[in-house]
């Protein structure tokens, strides 16, 4: 069967610590289908990029009753997987930049290792309401 040089996957999860453990599941199963064991370090990769996304969504994001949006984008020919997470929570200012963090902190490493795991990330507002923060991870080849 021959490879689509553009895939995607476009899932709801509830606004939980429940619902960011499926997202990270759902994203291994669905690299896995796309060729990527989740051993790789690829998977294991985007396994950490899912999480840290939808940890944040449900930490700082969570609209009581609303959900969060994972959606997954593989460009083959592009050699990018883009991660995208959407909540209803609209912050005063959106992430820009990977906070410093205390080494003893037991919070803010998150986009840490976003930043160092994605080529690239970043953030949009979401209209009406919320915002959508995305990371681009380089296909390993």
């Amino acid at each position: 069967m021959p490879q689509r040089a553009l895939e995607s996957l476009t899932r709801q999860f509830p606004s939980s610590p429940r619902g960011a453990q499926l997202a990270r599941r759902h994203a291994l199963r669905w690299m896995e289908e796309r060729g990527h064991p989740p051993a790789s370090d690829f998977s294991r990769a985007v396994a950490l990029v899912v999480g840290e996304l939808a940890a944040n969504a449900v930490q700082h994001g969570r609209v009581p009753g609303r959900e969060f949006g994972l959606l997954l984008v593989l460009h083959r020919a592009a050699g990018v997987l883009r991660v995208e997470v959407a909540d209803a929570a609209s912050a005063k200012r959106l992430p820009t930049a990977a906070p410093s963090s205390s080494p003893d902190g037991e919070s803010g490493r998150g986009l840490l290792l976003v930043d160092a795991l994605a080529e690239r990330w970043g953030s949009t507002p979401r209209s009406p309401v919320g915002k959508t923060v995305w990371a681009e991870l380089r296909l390993e080849i």
